[in-house]
């Protein structure tokens, strides 16, 4: 059975990211304390015994010239003793009804390890963020220019990755427990981290897409083995994508993972000319994570 987390079960969670991560007990402090909530957590429970959990982050991310709000899944963790049963498979698509159902219209995430690419890309997730080779904005340079003043460090850091585009951004608040979280550790050094997205809802997507990209006028056909609702086929025109019975122009054909990656623009100079000139190239980021 799946349930949200509550003040019963709360408790479960954290002994279960204990067990499968096992992370220092300060650093699981500032994460509970900033980033857990019930509503965002669900658990599968075997009988009364919680087994496995997921939560489900909101933030805002640059797409095409907007904000949207996109859900980051952490704390995705089964017990040992109840892996290889499938209880994952059902927590992951319950959490695709919940992104439906509260109308996030894209899930990230960060594997932890290589292996879970593939895991993952079972799930319609596809690699849309690099690992980073260059060192980010340091934060304990940009405190040290506003000491004292975390608001004023705040505005500086967000000025920073705002107006950059495919960018996971942070609220104030994401701000205070990254720093908290930076301190225990003095203030390592971070780069851009390797990282997956799932579309929820496509048509919401493609229309951003379109108002982006309002010289453009082709038909897509759109496959989704998982997320039926995101298959069909689409006409973008004008500035504007709705979905058709029959193709208007010439057709492209892509599965899920493929238009994940193309309408993020990743490494699409790659792909062809066809697939560069409709869906420029970017570079997508996310740091800061509390990874």
């Amino acid at each position: 059975m799946i349930r949200f987390a509550d003040e019963h079960s709360r408790e479960a969670v954290r002994a279960m990211w204990k067990r499968c991560f096992g992370d220092p007990d300060d650093y699981m402090d500032v994460y509970f304390r900033h980033k857990y909530r019930d509503d965002q957590t669900l658990i599968y429970f075997e009988g009364e015994m919680a087994v496995a959990s997921l939560q489900m982050l909101p933030y805002t991310f640059t797409f095409h010239g907007c904000e949207i709000p996109v859900l980051y899944l952490s704390g995705v963790c089964t017990l040992p003793e109840a892996r290889k049963k499938g209880i994952m498979h059902q927590l992951l698509l319950r959490s695709f009804e919940v992104a439906r159902e509260r109308e996030f219209p894209l899930m990230l995430l960060v594997p932890q390890e290589e292996w879970l690419l593939g895991f993952y890309a079972k799930y319609g997730f596809a690699q849309t963020f690099d690992a980073g080779v260059e060192q980010m904005l340091l934060l304990k340079k940009v405190l040290d220019l506003h000491p004292g003043d975390l608001q004023a460090a705040y505005r500086a850091f967000d000025s920073h990755f705002r107006g950059c585009e495919m960018t996971l951004q942070k609220t104030y608040d994401d701000f205070c427990a990254i720093v908290e979280e930076a301190s225990l550790y003095h203030f390592p050094p971070k780069k851009n981290l390797i990282g997956m997205s799932r579309i929820i809802d496509v048509e919401r997507l493609l229309q951003l897409y379109a108002a982006a990209q309002d010289d453009i006028n082709f038909s897509l056909k759109v496959v989704d083995p998982l997320l039926s609702r995101n298959s069909g086929i689409f006409s973008i025109s004008g500035g504007i994508a709705i979905k058709v019975e029959q193709p208007i122009d010439s057709m492209l054909e892509l599965a899920i993972t493929d238009l994940t990656q193309h309408l993020m623009g990743y490494h699409t100079s790659e792909r062809g000319e066809q697939i560069a000139t409709l869906f420029p190239e970017k570079v997508p980021a996310m740091h800061y994570m509390l990874e």
